[in-house]
């Protein structure tokens, strides 16, 4: 497929044909080699689609191999229990995605194992939206529709100069519509996955590689000097700082841990370790009782990590305590000593992994081989 390099009007209602074949070629040679591009199977493109929702492709990389290798069929995911996939999901985030992934896959075991082909159908499935939906079915069964993340909406708008907000209105309408005219007829899952590496790689938020872009000969923004003005800026949520001490509790080897509820708005059905806010209110042991029942007694900070979760910034101090009486738990608590060992295998946050490996506690993974 050869495309030709020249001046391109970017009218309202069509794009240049030969934009679509210059970004075409530019993918076939610039294509990230990444896992989930080896088969067009829609399994493999669904679980792939779902981690990468607000999670960056070098963190997705090792728990899609890993996730793939333990469920490499739907049948698989939706035989597991929730507690083993969310165990293989900890540390990516968003455990939502997780809980209604599993659920989705039951629903297709139910419907006979089969994917819906179009956007509509699987629109119907948990968890997925319209940006999930378009991107599994152009690339797993050619549906003509383009599929809009973060990083189409940038090139996009980059190229049209757009001066509008490009996620409301005439603006959302406008990206949608050029992002449509780019796909190739006869890939479009292969425009569409050209068109995302294109704004990871080149049409970056800061410092976007202009000359080495196929689409530069067409691209308003670039022409106008001011590439990063583009698109619109939209005020980001502020990141509320919040400090937490989390506290390590032993009996022998094991270590307690409670299960959060699963109406949580956070992390449901998740151990986490015991913790008590440090910003403001009582003492932390009194905050420990009234959250899980029980007298505490904690020591002073040994060590501290930082988190972040979407809009929270957490400072965590590490502290050992004790529990007095376990069974003194308050009521709807479950509480559980769990052995270092066990931990690969249980859904535990991301958080909770830094505090233990900051106290040096070592899971079965992290011990060295007999």
């Amino acid at each position: 497929m050869t495309g030709r390099r020249g001046r391109f009007d970017l009218g309202p209602n069509q794009m240049p044909s030969a934009l679509s074949h210059s970004l075409f070629e530019w993918f076939l040679e610039h294509q990230r080699p990444l896992p989930w591009r080896r088969s067009r199977e829609p399994y493999g493109v669904w679980v792939s689609e779902v981690m990468l929702q607000q999670t960056g492709v070098e963190t997705v990389v090792p728990y899609y191999e890993r996730f793939l290798r333990r469920f490499p069929t739907v049948g698989d995911l939706a035989a597991a229990g929730i507690d083993e996939v969310l165990a293989l999901w900890s540390g990516l985030g968003y455990y939502r995605r997780a809980r209604q992934m599993h659920a989705a896959a039951q629903e297709i075991v139910d419907r006979g194992g089969r994917f819906p082909r179009r956007p509509e159908g699987l629109q119907e499935l948990p968890g997925i939206g319209p940006y999930t939906a378009a991107a599994v079915a152009s690339i797993a069964f050619g549906a003509r529709v383009p599929a809009i993340d973060g990083n189409v909406v940038r090139v996009v708008s980059r190229l049209l100069a757009l001066d509008s907000d490009p996620r409301k209105g005439a603006g959302r309408e406008r990206i949608h519509q050029v992002a449509a005219a780019l796909l190739d007829p006869e890939e479009p899952g292969t425009s569409n996955q050209a068109l995302m590496d294109l704004g990871a790689m080149v049409c970056r938020p800061r410092q976007p590689r202009c000359g080495e872009c196929p689409l530069v000969v067409g691209c308003r923004a670039a022409a106008s000097g001011e590439p990063e003005s583009y698109p619109a800026a939209r005020r980001r949520r502020a990141m509320v700082k919040s400090r937490r001490a989390v506290v390590i509790a032993r009996r022998g080897e094991c270590i307690l841990f409670f299960r959060r509820p699963e109406d949580s708005e956070l992390l449901a059905g998740l151990w986490e370790l015991p913790w008590a806010d440090e910003s403001n209110g009582p003492e932390l042991e009194e905050q420990l009782s009234r959250r899980y029942g029980g007298s505490w007694a904690i020591g002073e900070p040994e060590g501290t990590v930082r988190h972040a979760i979407t809009f929270r910034s957490i400072e965590v101090g590490i502290r050992h305590g004790v529990l007095k009486d376990i069974n003194d738990v308050g009521e709807g608590q479950e509480a559980r000593w769990l052995a270092p060992s066990t931990l690969d295998r249980k859904p535990v946050s991301g958080l909770d992994r830094k505090v233990l490996s900051r106290a040096g506690v070592k899971s079965e993974k992290d011990q060295p081989p007999d």
